[in-house]
């Protein structure tokens, strides 16, 4: 019997691993897991902060926010503070505009004033992220469907934004917070800047606020918060 010819098909490579991938998410939910041992801010503690703040002095904002970022850089240091209280950019997302100043940013967690003299309102987003705002001036409603009941937030009450819901909020005349998020706050910086991508087209105040942003975390990093 004549031998076979060899046919020339190529045989089919065999397939991928999966081992990487399993690895991968093996390592994304153990980090997921234990990422509450980096947290260094308590939310009850800035609750307290911000209505103590309130307490003394009233409706200035300037006053109620020196307040706060002197007192934080009194308990946690330069090293995870930015005292740069003029440090000031304009914020689009979610279709709401504002105001913002960058308290604290890291990995897993980000303290800001935002607000406006003029109102706005927009959609929250869904984070990976628990979000809190703490109301220092005026009122912030908002609601979520199914629920079609309007929650009110006055100064001196927190809105607890819980990781993975989301909101329609409105922020009335000369409504400010203290926004504090924990999570991973990479996650949340598309949503952040896809208004100034795609609508507002303002790249110099999009460039500064990834700069101070990059610059914050950075510092947190190279002190060891993550």
């Amino acid at each position: 019997m004549a031998p076979r010819k060899p046919s020339g098909k190529i045989p089919p490579p065999p397939p991928p691993s999966r081992l990487p991938k399993l690895a991968a998410i093996t390592t994304l939910l153990y980090l997921d897991g234990i990422k509450d041992r980096w947290y260094i801010f308590d939310p009850t503690f800035l609750h307290e902060l911000s209505r103590e703040a309130i307490a003394t002095h009233n409706d200035d904002v300037p006053l109620t926010i020196s307040f706060i970022v002197q007192n934080l850089t009194n308990t946690y240091g330069l090293y995870h503070i930015n005292p740069r209280e003029d440090e000031w950019v304009l914020s689009n997302a979610g279709g709401a505009m504002g105001a913002m100043y960058v308290i604290h940013a890291s990995i897993t967690e980000y303290l800001i004033v935002f607000g406006t003299p003029l109102g706005t309102e927009g959609h929250t987003g869904r984070h990976a992220a628990d979000d809190y705002f703490h109301i220092l001036q005026g009122e912030q409603w908002a609601f979520s469907p199914p629920n079609l009941t309007m929650e009110v937030y006055p100064a001196g009450s927190v809105h607890h934004l819980q990781r993975g819901t989301v909101k329609q909020y409105k922020m009335h005349e000369g409504c400010f917070a203290l926004e504090y998020a924990r999570g991973w706050i990479p996650l949340m910086l598309p949503f952040r800047f896809a208004d100034s991508l795609s609508s507002t087209l303002d790249i110099p105040n999009l460039y500064r606020t990834i700069v101070i942003t990059v610059r914050e975390m950075t510092r947190n990093l190279l002190s060891g918060k993550i």
